[in-house]
């Protein structure tokens, strides 16, 4: 294969360029072929400059986790402690809803470098490129009736947004129900999928994506006018395990609050951190469109609108727009 030998012919310059002739003349490849193997590498987290004339260096390589670090850093009692690292899946999803029905225990973490068919709320697909992001899912079962499995959305909405916080000087805020923005672009998304029987929760898969290190290249161009990652916005790079550590304490912080007081200090938590209320909003619902401003949320984790006719409607399942 070309690849792990372009690799060691630039990694032997430390830095350096490299020129195309070389490694043309060294592999035995065309100018082609080379670029080709260039856009694999940049695929894997590498960053590499071309400069006619001058050739390739490499000017950043891909960051990895590791279990060992990830292990040393945590200060949680359940969450994360027992975790899975995987290079590529196509779900961390698929992976921990398997581990889940072989009886994994509660807290059970999987992680994984790159999934292949990342996935987001409404069947959407999620940008998960190897070595740049946080994406991950946490294994819950929790105590409580299937109906109030939306409030397990909105406490992770407000775990992540604390914790990401922590780590990073950004104002971010929450879109009903569970979008993370800084500047009106989202940095995460946030997945969960529940198994349930006889109305009761066997468990719940919470799926976490985090745009952390990704940079404009590595989004679709439909995408980049809504999305952003964290180096984006910061300036620099960000320290992943840091970010995986603290949102795995804040959730579990906020998980055991939860079991013992209820929905009402989330609900408090995530209406203080929300961006939704207040403003007019168009609320595209499976009953149809709905105008109106989102004023607080219920006791079961709904949207209440104030309607133009003074009326207030709650809503469930909606995806929210500004009304323009």
């Amino acid at each position: 294969m070309v690849r792990p030998s372009l690799l060691s012919l630039l990694e032997e310059n430390d830095g350096g360029f490299v020129s195309g002739e070389e490694i043309s003349r060294k592999l035995n490849v065309t100018r082609t072929a080379i670029w080709k193997q260039v856009r694999k590498l940049e695929a894997e987290g590498y960053r590499i400059e071309a400069v006619p004339r001058m050739g390739y260096r490499i000017i950043e390589r891909p960051s990895r986790l590791s279990m060992a670090e990830l292990q040393s850093k945590l200060a949680t009692k359940v969450f994360g402690r027992r975790a899975h690292l995987n290079d590529a899946v196509p779900s961390t999803q698929d992976v921990l809803r398997e581990l889940a029905e072989q009886g994994a225990p509660e807290g059970t973490l999987v992680i994984a470098e790159q999934q292949t068919k990342g996935r987001g709320r409404m069947g959407r697909n999620w940008v998960s490129p190897a070595g740049k992001g946080i994406w991950m899912s946490l294994l819950l079962r929790p105590n409580i009736p299937l109906h109030q499995t939306p409030q397990l959305t909105l406490l992770a909405a407000v775990a992540l947004s604390r914790a990401i916080a922590r780590i990073v000087p950004l104002e971010i805020g929450i879109k009903w129900p569970n979008d993370l923005l800084v500047d009106g672009r989202k940095i995460s998304g946030i997945l969960l999928e529940s198994a349930a029987e006889d109305e009761r929760i066997r468990y719940v898969v919470a799926g976490m994506g985090i745009s952390v290190n990704l940079e404009e290249e590595d989004f679709p161009p439909e995408v980049l006018e809504k999305a952003i990652s964290l180096r984006m916005a910061a300036g620099r790079p960000i320290d992943r395990t840091d970010i995986i550590t603290a949102v795995l304490e804040e959730f579990e912080r906020l998980y055991e609050l939860y079991a013992a007081r209820g929905f009402a200090p989330i609900r408090a938590l995530w209406e203080a951190h929300a961006v939704t209320l207040g403003r007019e909003a168009i609320l595209h619902t499976p009953q149809g469109e709905i105008v109106g401003v989102p004023e607080a949320l219920d006791e079961l984790g709904g949207l209440r609108v104030k309607l133009a006719d003074g009326t207030v409607r709650t809503v469930y399942s909606a995806e929210i727009g500004d009304r323009t």
